[in-house]
């Protein structure tokens, strides 16, 4: 099994529309086939919801202080991977099917092709915050990091409704079993997950 997946380049046109995307998106409770995504669409998500995308490294998704503290961890029939938006790859952290840990108890989840599970490092708002000394942001950490994962699922909701793909976003998740899995530091939060797929019936 490949340690590294390098993903191909991502596509920077095409889909519906942003106002056909808002009409088209909901959540599927259900209904998502197991059928594989091709790795151009994997691709294509990946860089849509947190992906690079100005030469200074800024990303597709707003993060509080510029903390880019997100980190999304995909987590597929083969293996779960972390992704690294620098280099727009997929890095392998451990091999086999965990796609179980990711789905908490909701039997659905467990056949889709990937769960996008995403986690908030609040090391990483510590480095930034190094550039406003006598500032103390540990009371914001909490708040700055919801606020992210929740502008990074967003980007992964209208990327979906606007080509053809089923998600829904969720909390659910064994943390402590994909703690474990992903091999997460202390300063690593799970926050929310969401399963992706095609819709059942194509």
């Amino acid at each position: 099994m490949e340690k590294n997946i390098k993903l191909q380049e991502p596509s920077r046109s095409g889909g519906l529309t942003i106002q056909e995307a808002f009409t088209n998106r909901k959540s599927y409770r259900g209904g998502i086939s197991d059928r594989e995504l091709p790795a151009q669409t994997l691709s294509d998500l990946l860089w849509s919801a947190n992906g690079v995308n100005r030469e200074d490294g800024g990303r597709t998704a707003a993060s509080a202080i510029g903390g880019k503290d997100i980190e999304i961890y995909a987590i597929m029939p083969q293996g779960a991977y972390k992704y690294n938006p620098a280099v727009h790859s997929l890095e392998l952290i451990a091999e086999g099917d965990h796609r179980p840990a990711a789905a908490g108890g909701q039997d659905f989840v467990n056949t889709v092709p990937v769960v996008l599970v995403l986690v908030s490092d609040s090391e990483l708002f510590n480095e930034k915050a190094k550039n406003y000394p006598g500032f103390d942001i540990t009371p914001m950490i909490a708040g700055w990091s919801a606020m992210d994962a929740g502008i990074v699922t967003q980007n992964i909701n209208l990327f979906c409704a606007g080509n053809g793909l089923a998600t829904i976003t969720r909390a659910f998740m064994d943390k402590g079993a994909l703690r474990k899995i992903l091999k997460l530091s202390n300063t690593q939060e799970l926050l929310l997950n969401n399963a992706v797929g095609y819709p059942q019936e194509l």
